[in-house]
Formats: structure tokens, sequence, C-alpha cells
């Protein structure tokens, strides 16, 4: 893993991203990076597990010490990491190209068009056993945190992932789009054309549906979405349309009371 960030120039981007003028650090930044991300590809789940890689110096040579990875993660300030979001988009262009584009995404054993690009947003619950930083109660009863991701159905990837605290709403609209719109930013420019993103219940928001809606009016680009919701007792009485006739077909509700004095 740590051999083909390099060759397919991800170290590279990220040291470009991460070079600072008049520092020169004894570890490479970008190098770090890598470095951390193929720790915790092979189960590493903290800081200090960056040991694991220290000892196989032989074969990876020089790595970065537990206190120096705490530094370079703690010198990625706002602007800094949007230059490493950047260098990842740049890299999986590079990478996309050299694969001759994504595979067909699949679903249910069918094969969808080889041109339509699959995004999928969902939350998981990722529990603390101590009460670390912005870790808190979650809406299953336990405690830890609660981050919203998108995946790329075609190739597997997770393309971005906001790290929210345990007490984040499940179907807060704002943070729907705003993972939505880094996700876009990953995506390769050629393959933005064609675009379906799924959603379970926690997108069943107007705010985001109309920001989906609003994404497709652009031009050169159709954005197909679909979103659950739970059919609730509300859902399931209220009028229906005859796909037929074209018509209102009054669902089984109970009947409205007459207002008072009337």
């Amino acid at each position: 893993m740590r051999l083909l960030a390099d060759r397919v120039g991800l170290t590279g981007e990220f040291s470009s991203a991460l070079t600072r003028r008049g520092f020169v650090p004894g570890h490479d930044r970008g190098q770090v990076l890598v470095d951390v991300a193929t720790m915790l590809a092979g189960g590493g789940e903290a800081i200090a597990d960056i040991d694991t890689l220290r000892h196989q110096d032989a074969v990876l040579g020089s790595v970065a010490s537990p206190p120096t990875v705490w530094r370079s993660l703690d010198e990625l300030t706002p602007a800094r990491l949007r230059r490493v979001q950047r260098a990842r988009a740049r890299t999986r262009a590079r990478v996309w190209d050299l694969a001759g584009g994504p595979p067909a995404a699949r679903v249910a054993d069918r094969i969808l068009e080889k041109d339509l690009v699959v995004l999928d947003v969902d939350a998981t619950i990722v529990v603390a056993h101590s009460e670390k930083e912005n870790a808190a109660a979650t809406f299953k009863h336990t405690f830890g945190f609660h981050p919203l991701g998108v995946w790329c159905d075609n190739t597997s990837e997770l393309l971005t992932m906001a790290l929210r605290p345990g007490n984040a709403g499940a179907n807060t609209a704002a943070d729907h789009i705003e993972v939505l719109t880094a996700a876009l930013a990953q995506v390769p420019r050629a393959h933005r054309k064609k675009l379906l993103v799924r959603v379970d219940g926690a997108g069943a928001s107007h705010a985001l549906l109309n920001w989906l809606t609003a994404q497709d009016a652009k031009r050169g680009r159709s954005m197909q979405y679909s979103v659950g919701f739970a059919v609730t007792e509300h859902v399931r009485h209220r009028d229906h349309r005859d796909p037929e006739e074209g018509r209102v077909v009054p669902g089984n509700r109970r009947p409205r009371r007459p207002a008072r004095g009337g």
C-alpha cells in the first residue's frame, strides 16, 4: 500500500501540499500521512501504533515516531486540509484515468450504465470507551462518534467523511449537503456528468432534495437520486394518486370531526 501511494503520486502530492517556506522537517509530511494510512489499514487504532511500521525500518526505511506523527496531524489547519483534499482529488483522477474509468456499478445483479457514477451517503456509529474529544451519547444509546461519509459504489472508495460528535443529528440536511459537496469535488471532472446519489431515511428532507434538484439543473450534469423514508401511519393513510387514471384516490383515513359550532 505504501509503495502504491508512491507509484500513483499520492505521496508526492501530499508532500507538495504540505510544503512550508522555511520549514524543512526531519520527516516529509506527505510520507507521514501515507505511513499513518498504511498503519490504519493494517489495523492500527492509535498514533502509537505507528511503531508497528518503525519496527520494519529495514524494509520501509525511516518512519516517524509517535510524537512526530502527532505534530504532523496537529499542523493540519483548515487551509492545509483543503490542500490535502485537492491532492487526493488529483491523484484519484490520475488513477481513474490509468484504469480506463471506474467500473459500472451493480444493483441487485443488474449492471448499471458504464458512465453512471453512484454515490452512497450513510452515517455510522463509532463507539468510544472513554471521554475523547467530541465523544457524546448517540441516538443508539451508545457513546462515541457519529461520522457521515460518502462512498463511490463503482470503486468502493470512501470519497469523504465528516467527523461528527456522537450526538450529531441523523437527518441534518446541512451535513448531508456538506459531505456531498466534498464528495463531488473528489469525483474526477470528466465523470461528474452522470451521477446517482443514494441516501437512506436520514436524507429524507426537503432541504437535501432541493439541493440535489438544483445540482441536476446545472448545465452538462445529470443528478438522479434515490432517497428512502419510513412509511409511518401518517404516510400510509395519506391520499395517493392512481397511476392508471391520474386521479386522487382517498386513503383509509378517519373521518374528520366537524368544527365546533359548525
